[in-house]
């Protein structure tokens, strides 16, 4: 059993920047494909960004591609998420992922965080 605990959310203005993070307890996240995934009132849950563990590859939504990075830091068994240049339509609840499987299995993931709020203000 993985347990994910997303931190770092909040509100921010139109441009500026926040950090998310997710660390992982009870297995270390580099045996799993991981990935955040967000969700705005009245749309449907949608993938930010993903890193593969089968295919070594990371993709990001083509709405967030040049401003928001995915890393992890093995040491802390952590994943994050750099958002840089915020806009309004970033604002949802975003949700640390991780799956066994590929990146088309992480919108059904064996494991999901509580999600973070984030906020963006124009």
């Amino acid at each position: 059993q993985v347990r994910l605990v997303e931190s770092g959310g909040g509100l921010a203005q139109a441009g500026g920047s926040l950090r998310l993070s997710c660390t992982a307890s009870g297995h270390t996240l580099s045996a799993y494909t991981v990935g955040w995934l967000r969700q705005a009132p009245g749309k449907e849950r949608e993938i930010v960004a993903g890193m593969s563990r089968i295919s070594d590859n990371i993709v990001y939504a083509d709405s967030v591609k040049g401003r928001f990075t995915i890393s992890e830091d093995t040491g802390k068994n952590t994943v994050d998420l750099q958002m840089n240049d915020l806009k309004p339509e970033d604002t949802a609840v975003y949700y640390c992922a991780a799956t066994a499987g590929s990146l088309g299995a992480i919108m059904r993931p064996e494991f999901l965080g509580q999600g973070s709020q984030v906020t963006v203000s124009s």
